[in-house]
């Protein structure tokens, strides 16, 4: 059976993937494999502050709480996965990635990377 280290490598090794990052509800890293530059920790402290507001709007659009968050940015995109009630995956994708097939994957296995977390 894979492990934590083995999912973020393999998420990270895909083409424009920049980091792959899980971490707790609150904010602490669990794992990363990520590029040359990125702070996994300094990424990881601020995603909290980005899920509990969305899952306050999901409560209050009776949708639930969030599940994935696609951020896109000048220069890229976050995408922001809840695996479980404790942990969380982010990915840094650069701007000309096959997103849909990212998302696609990481979706059809959620239930698999959240029994390894």
């Amino acid at each position: 059976m894979p492990s934590i280290r083995d999912l973020v490598e393999a998420i990270r090794t895909r083409d424009g993937v920049d980091a792959a990052v899980i971490l707790g509800r609150d904010g602490l890293l669990i794992d990363s494999h990520v590029a040359p530059g990125v702070d996994a920790e300094a990424i990881a402290a601020r995603i909290p502050s980005i899920v509990t507001p969305a899952d306050d709007l999901g409560q209050a659009l009776d949708r639930g709480a969030l599940t994935t968050s696609v951020l896109e940015f000048e220069r890229g995109f976050a995408i922001i996965s809840v695996m479980s009630a404790e942990a969380i995956l982010l990915v840094l994708v650069q701007r000309d990635a096959d997103l849909g097939q990212l998302l696609h994957e990481l979706r059809r296995h959620r239930g698999s990377i959240a029994a390894l977390v």
